[in-house]
């Protein structure tokens, strides 16, 4: 990708480095499955991200997998390895990544008084002597390192030139120099950039990288800040998903770039027709739903209700439009597709909206689908997506709606009878409750009893119209963790005991406290 009316050089290259599988799944709830992280990296990769960042792999035995599955499989892209300035971590992350065909171990340590003093409890001079040693093991390991100093914007600037100075020495090819809290402002962090790069002497001899988080809303501002600075890495994440607020939003940095490549020269390589597809992508595997109003990927980032706003578009679109949707990805609502659609016709449909499916994944798709089109009058291409995304997002699951019927109304109380397949067997129970939805979760409680307490419920149509899909998503919190469901049917009951059971099923698949028993 190049941005128009400007010649772009080498020089003016902006990497892009995508934490979405690493710091984006340290969000609350946003956790996905082996095969979840592996349909990302994918997509991240057919993109044109540059690094993506696979996990933490001392973490668990799970990321572990995960990081040396998509190490194996990705071919363009660098793929790196969380590790700690430890040794055993650095060894798993080396360990992790040794079969990419560009591997990288991205190693970090507190350098702001604050982590020295109460998290590290070390002096300046013993974390200087922790440096060399981690970052030369990680070198002797892979040919490419990425040194962090975590709480960058909060460390003096001349021990921040001191570390950065060692870490290149030790051989780092790249250093980080994260706004780990979210705390600095963007003439900060363009300086501190500046002032580092010029006061190391051996600041040449490697590539700086920006990593925002979003605490005061300025993480995007602040990463381009740092461009301007001399970074030439960008670290960002999918929607912005990560710890707290998130993180800087990879739609948002490239797309900016790209629109102001006027005052922002710089080239990312991203094609930007995938933004719209990852980021749904994104929001199905981790269930985690992106705002209405989110800039790019917003469901209202084209839409425009004001009459001025909709009178200047019909004269000319670029009155109130600075960037096309089929820029990003986004294509028209249809009505091509019916119940009397085939599957030719239907995986042709998946192919042109970015999906590429399996004989078996399509021919469970396509039943869903003729399923759904003699339920609806009209099947939009979002509805294609939540059936098609909801079809992928619980493939693995080990329990699964068979049926459901629930009492309501005015005379209560409600009454939900639910069938489930648990690892194959058939399960049935009938609950009552404070309401129908109360009723149904009851229910599934009772054939999956567990501990976990219900944060959040949240429910909003898929398309309009009285008959359109209703997408629940539901949030379990359980010892400190929380993990996320989705589920999408005309039904809004129906679709909520989908959700609950999708959050049920990553609850199970975790390990915690949840036991699937089949009830006679």
């Amino acid at each position: 990708m190049s941005n128009a009316g400007n010649t772009v050089s080498a020089k003016d290259r902006v990497l892009i480095f995508d934490t979405t599988l690493r710091d984006g799944e340290q969000c609350p709830g946003a956790t996905m499955t082996f095969e979840e992280k592996l349909e990302v990296a994918d997509m991240l990769d057919a993109m044109g991200v540059d690094i993506i960042e696979a996990g933490f792999p001392i973490a668990s035995e799970g990321d572990f997998e995960a990081v040396s599955a998509i190490a194996s499989r990705i071919k363009r892209a660098t793929v790196a390895g969380l590790a700690r300035a430890i040794s055993a971590d650095i060894a798993r992350a080396g360990e992790a990544v040794r079969h990419a065909a560009r591997p990288r171990i991205h190693t970090f340590v507190s350098t702001s008084p604050i982590h020295l003093q109460h998290q590290m409890r070390k002096s300046e001079e013993e974390v200087l002597e922790i440096i060399t040693k981690t970052v030369t093991q990680a070198r002797n390991l892979v040919d490419d390192v990425e040194w962090s100093g975590m709480d960058a914007t909060r460390t003096p600037i001349d021990y921040l030139c001191r570390a950065v100075e060692t870490a290149i020495r030790a051989g780092a090819t790249t250093i980080n120099l994260p706004d780990t809290v979210g705390y600095a402002t963007p003439d900060e962090y363009r300086a501190m950039f500046k002032a580092v790069r010029e006061r190391v002497p051996n600041a040449d001899k490697a590539i700086f990288s920006a990593h925002c988080h979003n605490d005061l809303g300025l993480a995007v501002a602040n990463s381009l800040a740092a461009v301007e600075g001399g970074a030439r890495q960008v670290e960002c994440t999918i929607n912005g998903i990560g710890e707290r607020a998130g993180n800087a939003a990879l739609e948002e940095i490239v797309m900016a770039l790209r629109v102001r490549g006027d005052v922002m020269p710089y080239d990312t390589g991203i094609d930007a027709t995938y933004l719209m597809r990852a980021s749904k992508a994104v929001s199905s595997a981790c269930s985690f739903p992106v705002q209405y109003n989110k800039a790019i990927v917003g469901r209202n980032a084209f839409a425009h209700e004001s009459g001025i706003h909709q009178d200047g578009m019909l004269k000319h679109q670029q009155t109130y439009e600075i960037m096309t949707p089929a820029s990003v990805g986004v294509t028209k609502t249809s009505l091509v597709m019916g119940k009397h659609s085939g599957r030719a016709a239907f995986r042709s449909k998946l192919s042109e909206m970015g999906y590429a499916l399996g004989d078996n994944q399509l021919e469970d798709a396509f039943t869903r689908f003729k399923a759904l089109a003699d339920r609806k009058k009209h099947v939009y291409d979002e509805d294609i997506e939540a059936l098609v995304d909801e079809n992928l997002a619980t493939a693995h699951d080990r329990v699964k709606l068979v049926s459901l019927t629930v009492i309501a109304g005015t005379r209560g109380p409600q009454r939900a009878m639910l069938k489930l397949d648990i690892d194959g067997r058939i399960v049935a129970e009938e609950a009552e409750g404070n309401g129908p939805i109360d009723a149904v979760f009851n229910a599934v409680k009772a054939l999956v009893p567990h501990e976990a307490v219900l944060e959040l419920y949240d429910v909003h149509a898929v398309t309009e119209g009285t008959d359109a899909q209703a997408e629940v998503t539901v949030r379990l919190g359980q010892n400190g963790a929380a993990v996320t469901g989705r589920g999408a049917d005309p039904d809004t009951l129906v679709s909520s005991c989908k959700a609950y059971l999708a959050a049920l099923n990553k609850l199970v698949a975790r390990g915690s406290r949840v036991h699937a028993q089949a009830a006679e």
